[in-house]
């Protein structure tokens, strides 16, 4: 078996490819599409790599590819985190332990030469899709989150890995039941009336001014999350580039004050993972009409971000958020996952669980001093 950077056309081909052919008879897996997978290495495309150093590998034997990796420096978090974390991701591998090893020391030695002092992931170039499942590895995954085998989890713990931080996901089903607490109903009632609180619906037609309305709420709300890291004007319009086609206003919602103030927010995205099955990432030549005619028709959603501004923290502002998105995305075959929150975010995790919704998977991300 051999490592070897990747660094040809045709190398990084093969790299995108590998989880096409890995995955292919996986019921679970769903595809995404390619083009896209390829813009996420695309530094004209993703403007995250003005930021980043970053490297890919592929395993070899015998002719064939048999793992990939990916080591990578965000200079702006290392920046914000004030720690030299270096970063892997993008993982596959076959079930052999000496494979695994093979793939995570060659983004360890990578990281090391650059001066990282630890290694952390799986982590990848995209927002908040982020660690491994160890838990809830069926229902398929929601848009834009990861998926993987659980023997994944086994290498990294054999290489010397250690859990860092546990990212929770919940779901809830109109069809199995599902209804907001009738004391939960009360509680944000008496919220609404006490702050005069609005909620209200993304305006389409100022789409530009609603971004950043998001982007200013985002960073007030999760500045101090961890694993957060700021981000810049280029990686907010490429993001709402590409969530444009498929959000639905419905699921977009701000929270405003007396004076019309936006305090809070939330994302809720149609899961277009359920139209992508069975396309094995291609968009045309009937993919793109599938999407085009799905979307709207969707109701199965991942909630993507909630935030409520440190002014308004505590005050169960973001249950009436959720109530507000419940109600406005209810039909009876409903579902949403709620992912994800950090595990130790117990004032989210307490209104969670006060709200009914049911635990469904839990995501890893590891981390060793290197």
């Amino acid at each position: 078996m051999n490592v070897h950077p990747v660094t040809t056309k045709k190398d990084l081909a093969a790299f995108l490819d590998l989880p096409y052919q890995f995955y292919k008879n996986d019921p679970v897996w769903v595809p995404p599409l390619r083009d896209e997978q390829r813009g996420q290495f695309d530094p004209k495309r993703n403007p995250l790599l003005d930021h980043c150093e970053w490297q890919l590998f592929l395993l070899e034997d015998k002719g064939k590819y048999i793992g990939r990796i990916a080591a990578f420096i965000d200079n702006l978090a290392v920046d914000f985190w004030k720690e030299r974390i270096g970063l892997f991701g993008y993982y596959e591998c076959i079930p052999d332990p000496e494979a695994g090893r093979l793939l995570l020391d060659a983004a360890r030695t990578w990281l090391r030469s650059r001066a990282c002092t630890s290694m952390r992931g799986p982590w990848s170039f995209v927002s908040q899709e982020w660690g491994s499942v160890v838990e809830g590895f069926t229902p398929s995954p929601v848009v834009m989150a990861p998926y993987n085998p659980p023997y994944y989890n086994d290498h990294y713990a054999a290489f010397g890995l250690e859990k860092v931080k546990d990212l929770l996901c919940w779901y809830i089903s109109a069809a199995e039941g599902y209804k907001i607490p009738e004391r939960i109903l009360r509680l944000t009632e008496a919220v609404q009336k006490r702050y005069k609180v609005r909620v209200r619906q993304l305006d389409m037609k100022r789409y530009d001014e609603e971004v950043k309305i998001i982007i200013e709420l985002s960073n007030a709300s999760i500045l101090s999350n961890w694993g957060y890291s700021p981000v810049t004007e280029a990686e907010v319009q490429a993001m709402a580039r590409d969530m444009k086609p498929v959000i639905q206003p419905k699921g977009v919602l701000f929270a405003e004050d007396a004076d019309g103030r936006p305090i809070g927010f939330a994302i809720t995205l149609p899961d277009v993972n359920t139209l992508l099955k069975g396309l094995n990432g291609h968009l045309f030549p009937f993919g793109f009409i599938k999407l085009l005619t799905g979307i709207p028709k969707l109701r199965r959603y991942r909630m993507f971000a909630l935030g409520v501004i440190p002014e308004y923290q505590g005050k169960a502002v973001d249950s009436l958020i959720y109530r507000a998105m419940n109600e406005s995305l209810y039909a009876p075959d409903t579902w949403m996952e709620i992912n994800y929150v950090l595990e130790d975010n117990w004032p989210m995790i307490n209104a969670i669980k006060k709200l009914g919704c049911v635990p469904l998977r839990r995501y890893r991300v590891y981390e060793m001093g290197i």
